[in-house]
């Protein structure tokens, strides 16, 4: 695969060709092709920030990072977000992957759904984060050129309703299992003493985002 957006290129490695082979086969055209915009989002953003960052192991991270939203590797009672962690943490095991980069992986995995933390972290969390944010939720839209989004957008199309469509695709993936939903606790505190409080809502975002479908 040789595609290159803006001086970030998809890694073309023997262990990348595995990743983006797994992919295909084990997630969604859906998926597969948002969790590619990830990677050029993320590496964009890792270019414009200056942080210097592993292509591999921050491209292994955006590819696994909705694998937990996949029957095969859907745990009883995991978060999503742990599931993909472990099976980007397997997957590296058997590549001979270090174990320092295994962890790095898996906690961009982990807590790529975590808004807050990430960006205080090794770049590879907080790259996967930043990417996922701009393909979900069009945050730092504006910071990307119109050329690049297209660019990434052209290589890696939305789907003609590619918001509704990854809702529907985040509650086919958690439905059985909605004990795993419980999150920000901060918001269910400021809401039992404040009754006027409205918390956020994720599909809110989503939907009100810049991006046009």
């Amino acid at each position: 695969m040789t595609i290159d957006i803006g001086g970030v290129k998809i890694p073309d490695s023997k262990f990348a060709s595995e990743v983006t082979e797994l992919a295909r086969e084990h997630t969604t055209p859906l998926l597969f092709n948002h969790s590619s915009r990830v990677f050029c989002f993320g590496a964009l953003a890792g270019r414009d920030r200056g942080l210097k960052f592993d292509p591999e192991l921050l491209y292994c991270g955006c590819m696994f990072h909705d694998f937990g939203l996949m029957k095969q590797y859907s745990s009883e009672d995991e978060r999503f977000e742990v599931d993909g962690a472990n099976a980007a943490s397997d997957f590296m095991k058997q590549h001979g992957i270090s174990q320092g980069d295994i962890d790095t992986v898996w906690t961009a995995i982990a807590l790529h759904t975590t808004p807050g933390i990430p960006q205080h972290m090794h770049p590879v969390v907080a790259l996967v984060t930043a990417g996922v944010e701009m393909d979900v939720l069009g945050m730092k839209y504006e910071q990307y050129s119109e050329a690049e989004r297209d660019a990434v957008t052209k290589a890696f199309p939305r789907t003609p309703q590619f918001k509704e469509d990854i809702i529907q695709a985040f509650y086919d993936g958690i439905k059985t299992k909605p004990d795993t939903t419980f999150g920000n606790v901060k918001a269910d505190v400021i809401a039992d003493k404040e009754p006027s409080f409205r918390r956020g809502n994720f599909c809110c975002v989503i939907r009100e985002s810049k991006w046009p479908a």
